[in-house]
């Protein structure tokens, strides 16, 4: 099996509600759709249960409104994203409505998932969420 990657890009600019907000919605549709990457539930020195955690290191980095769409654009990788019709509508049935009326939504957020090397690719000049 191939090295994986994954990566959380947020748009540059999002306040810090906005910025937690997307990567929570993204880290829930990546925890369904990736369920192999949840590690095993462990118990700490007190016996208490600590649910499996992600085992992929996850960088949060920022891109632009245009990089975040080129990289939703991009072959070879799963890619998730979460757009400003999906951010802004309050319930899932209005934001599939408002998303078939929406012909090039505009992203705040973008997950990847791949191989190590395609991912890396696609990221490698992009920064560190500060």
């Amino acid at each position: 099996m191939l090295p994986t990657k994954l990566a959380l890009i947020l748009r540059d600019d999002l306040p810090p509600n906005l910025a937690a907000n997307a990567a929570v919605v993204l880290g829930l549709t990546l925890g369904a759709r990736l369920p192999d990457l949840l590690g095993d539930d462990a118990k700490d020195a007190d016996g208490a249960v600590h649910l499996g955690l992600n085992t992929h290191p996850v960088p949060v980095l920022t891109a632009s409104a245009d990089t975040l769409k080129a990289l939703h654009r991009a072959d070879g990788v799963l890619k998730i994203g979460f757009t400003e019709v999906a951010r802004r509508s309050r319930t899932y049935p209005e934001y599939l409505e408002a998303l078939s009326r929406t012909e090039d939504p505009e992203f705040v957020a973008v997950a990847l998932y791949g191989p190590r090397a395609e991912v890396s690719r696609l990221t490698r000049k992009l920064p560190l969420m500060g």
